[in-house]
């Protein structure tokens, strides 16, 4: 089943994108795929995260914040100085894996379901950022991403395309041939047959949750280098796309099934909707509610398909 909804992800990407063809001369040229791959791998690398809790029955609701706490850590520790990149780059990576800890040891360790735990996670780093930025006016705020950055999108075929493919395929290695990953997938049908059969629940869930927090972050430098700084409410859109592309992308919200090459092409699919809408002068509300509808459709198609098999 896994397979087929990946085929079916995959099938609505070239459809979408034949649509806009056809109607829009130059919806599918090099350059137009180009600007809509590299804004479908932000969405990309926040997926990948997201997939990853989902997978196990979770959900991460702090991605927003962590993405920005991230992106003003970045531009604010490196000061736009190429020397001081790695540390900076390293400090934000930190604050997303510190989080997705937190948020691994509340939903594991003390029980706290994953809705609450990240959603109050979110508001402490909301919180913390607005604090320590002062709501953005600090001296160190107005700083711009090192320039290194800024070069990942320059040139007809990106670094940051390259990045992505790079998550795609350590996401690909990690859950299909290493044991980690079979116990990912244990945990998502069933924690206590899981448990029973000697995996680490516990520990399973820690590490997935860690591991969103660092694609968020890792999300938050990359949309800082594109932009160039940080601004506040950066990652607010990011949380209801990266629930889609992986509704989308066909990974059962129940967990235990899918893959990211279907989150990938749920990406693209949202990206490509997004930028079709936008040539037909949809206005912002017309496109939320397509997106929602889209979102419920694919839902009801999966629920009748299981029920089916």
């Amino acid at each position: 089943m896994s397979t087929r909804r990946v085929l079916y992800a995959l099938a609505g990407t070239v459809a979408v994108l034949l649509i806009g063809a056809i109607l829009h001369p130059g919806f599918a040229s090099w350059s137009s795929l180009r600007v809509m791959l590299v804004v479908a791998s932000f969405t990309g690398f926040v997926a990948a995260g997201q997939m990853l809790v989902v997978l196990v029955g979770g959900i991460d609701l702090s991605i927003p914040w962590v993405l920005n706490g991230a992106a003003i850590v970045l531009t604010t520790s490196s000061l736009g100085q190429t020397s001081r990149a790695p540390l900076a780059i390293v400090l934000a990576l930190g604050v997303g894996a510190l989080v997705g800890l937190g948020n691994g040891m509340g939903v594991a360790w003390l029980g706290v379901p994953a809705v609450v735990m990240t959603l109050g996670m979110n508001g402490v780093m909301q919180g913390l950022t607005l604090g320590l930025s002062k709501g953005l006016t600090c001296a160190s705020c107005g700083s711009y991403a090192p320039a290194p950055l800024r070069g990942l999108f320059d040139g007809a075929l990106p670094a940051q395309l390259f990045l992505w493919a790079g998550v795609g395929l350590f996401m690909t290695v990690l859950l299909t041939l290493t044991t980690f990953g079979r116990r990912v997938y244990a945990v998502g049908v069933n924690p206590r047959a899981a448990f029973l059969s000697g995996v680490g629940v516990r520990g399973v869930t820690v590490a997935l949750y860690t591991l969103s927090g660092v694609f968020a972050a890792l999300a938050g430098i990359a949309l800082v280098a594109y932009g160039g700084q940080p601004s506040l409410g950066l990652g607010d859109p990011y949380l209801f796309e990266s629930i889609a592309a992986v509704v989308v992308g066909g990974v059962s919200i129940l967990g235990g099934r899918g893959h990211y090459l279907g989150v990938i092409a749920g990406s693209l699919t949202l990206v490509a909707v997004t930028t079709f809408l936008q040539a037909q002068r949809v206005p912002e509300y017309g496109r939320l509610m397509i997106y929602g509808l889209v979102i419920l459709t694919i839902l009801f198609a999966y629920g009748r398909e299981k029920a089916h098999d």
